[in-house]
């Protein structure tokens, strides 16, 4: 899976607003963007774990 397709699942399931307050990052938070979260999560390795940890938790919770 690709982080370009996480990223979109993400803010399909939780939307911009809830992302910046799961993920408080400037990508998610000021004028987000599936580009700008991309560019940013690829330079920040801690930012990309937290995101990749909310995609499978999200995936866990839809199967319950």
């Amino acid at each position: 899976m690709t982080l370009e397709a996480i990223v979109r699942a993400l803010e399909a399931h939780y939307g911009w607003s809830e992302l910046g307050v799961r993920i408080p990052v400037r990508c998610f938070t000021h004028e987000p963007s599936i580009k700008s979260s991309l560019q940013f999560l690829r330079k920040t390795p801690w930012a990309r774990e937290k995101v990749e940890g909310l995609y499978l938790f999200m995936l866990r919770d839809a199967r319950r």
